[in-house]
């Protein structure tokens, strides 16, 4: 099982650490990432096995939203199921 985990915020040193250690905390391995800055917003895609993870979704998805708010970013995950079932449409 995948995920997809978008980061969108103001530009500040350690967001990929930050987001890739809620990841390696809850067992959730890191496949793909991308990222841009433009001006002061950064952006983030993340793909993520989510397989072996030690919470389930729902409480991976409120550490994620958590971690965002600490951070002063919008941080928010998708099952991959959701997410290819809304690009079938």
């Amino acid at each position: 099982m995948r995920a997809v985990i978008t980061v969108i915020g103001k530009d500040t040193v350690g967001i990929l650490a930050k987001v890739a250690a809620v990841c390696a905390e809850h067992s959730v391995n890191i496949l793909e990432v991308t990222q841009s800055v433009l001006q002061e917003l950064f952006t983030m895609i993340m793909l993520v096995d989510i397989s072996k993870s030690t919470i389930p979704f729902s409480e991976l998805k409120d550490q994620f939203m958590n971690a965002g708010e600490n951070m002063g970013l919008r941080i928010l995950v998708m099952h991959e199921d959701i997410f290819n079932s809304m690009h079938k449409i």
